[in-house]
């Protein structure tokens, strides 16, 4: 069955990717970016764009931008030399915002993006921006887990590179060894994920390894 998907941080490496995924399985899907100049990109890699800063925006119009999706992912991050308060705004304010958004549209299926090392204590010694960063997603994660409406997933990837993809991966609600994975990787991961739904309500970490994507996912619950 083909799906409605909206991407926030349409216009992100792993967005992109994701887009690529979908589209050819057949799916629409709506990259949302605050950036006009993103849209050709979004549309080269098969996908809408939508112009909406999620830092800024009203819930109403993030609601309306829902409407009639099957499916959001949370893909926004405030990106290297972003310093502490946008950490905040971004990695935790927009996605409470997006998932506010999504139970008044009445989208269920809700994948967050989050990272290695949120839901545990910030390492000591870590620098303001980097504790900041690990606060804001540990804050969105817990946002999120407490939202009985939806049928979430969280996934934690490890270090990301744009390396090619190798289709193996090591997919966990587990903890497993940190280590990196390609953001074509992360993202062929999150579009098996929006084609199943037996891990609805997990917490799932991902690096490289050596179980072929399909099968990782279907063994992941």
């Amino acid at each position: 069955m083909s799906l409605r998907v909206v991407i926030a941080g349409g216009h992100g490496n792993i967005a992109l990717h994701l887009t690529k995924e979908l589209s050819g399985r057949g799916d629409t899907v709506i990259g949302l970016i605050r950036n006009p100049s993103h849209v050709h990109d979004v549309h080269t890699a098969g996908g809408e764009a939508l112009l909406l800063n999620l830092e800024h925006a009203p819930q109403a119009d993030v609601v309306e931008a829902l409407e009639g999706a099957d499916a959001v992912v949370f893909a926004v991050g405030a990106g290297p030399g972003s310093g502490a308060a946008r950490k905040d705004t971004v990695d935790r304010g927009a996605a409470v915002l997006l998932a506010d958004a999504a139970e008044k549209a009445g989208v269920r299926r809700f994948i967050q993006i989050s990272a290695f090392g949120a839901g545990a204590p910030v390492p000591d010694g870590a620098d303001e921006v980097w504790a900041a960063y690990l606060t804001a997603k540990t804050e969105a994660e817990q946002d999120l887990m407490q939202r009985a409406t939806l049928d979430w997933t969280i996934l934690r990837p490890g270090l990301l590179t744009n390396d090619e993809p190798s289709g193996l991966v090591s997919l966990s609600s587990e903890s497993i060894p940190k280590d990196s994975v390609s953001r074509a990787d992360v993202a062929a991961v999150l579009a098996a994920l929006l084609h199943t739904d037996h891990t609805v309500n997990q917490i799932l970490h991902l690096t490289q390894g050596t179980t072929e994507i399909p099968e990782a996912v279907a063994n992941s619950a």
